[in-house]
């Protein structure tokens, strides 16, 4: 048991870098060049899982084909923040949705350009090709669709 007298305190440097992994890296390379959503597919289980992953959770089938979602989703939650992550209030609200997409199993979650209620149908909404990055916030925002 470590006790009280053994703790040492300062900075120390930490050198990591993430990876999205083999799935998290086909979907974000989708969004930037193609400005697109796409699914891992389970052929077994008849599942499209957004975001993608390696292996099917239901049978454990390795997921190695990608197929393109439809861009349309249902707001299924969402939130209003008044304060970032470190409790400073923001300058103005932002709303975040976790979206649904018909064909596919899971969903996003990611701001909304504007207030939006369960149940509402949400378009995502690409930055322009060139400002793309390989990053989830090459998703600018959900939009409510009419």
């Amino acid at each position: 048991m470590m006790s009280d007298s053994a703790k040492i305190e300062g900075d120390f440097p930490v050198h990591f870098r993430y990876t999205a992994g083999i799935a998290g890296e086909k979907f974000l390379r989708e969004i930037k060049d193609n400005g697109r959503l796409v699914a891992a597919r389970c052929d077994s289980c008849q599942l499209n899982y957004l975001p993608p992953r390696i292996y099917c959770e239901r049978c454990m089938s390795k997921l190695e084909e990608y197929v393109q979602i439809e861009n349309a989703g249902i707001v299924q939650f969402y939130t209003i923040c008044t304060q970032d992550s470190e409790g400073k209030q923001l300058p103005e609200p932002v709303n975040i949705a976790f979206v649904r997409f018909p064909s596919a199993h899971g969903g996003l979650i990611h701001r909304t350009n504007g207030e939006v209620c369960v149940g509402d149908k949400v378009r995502t909404v690409f930055k322009p090709k060139l400002s793309r990055t390989g990053s989830i916030l090459d998703i600018e925002y959900f939009e409510k669709v009419p």
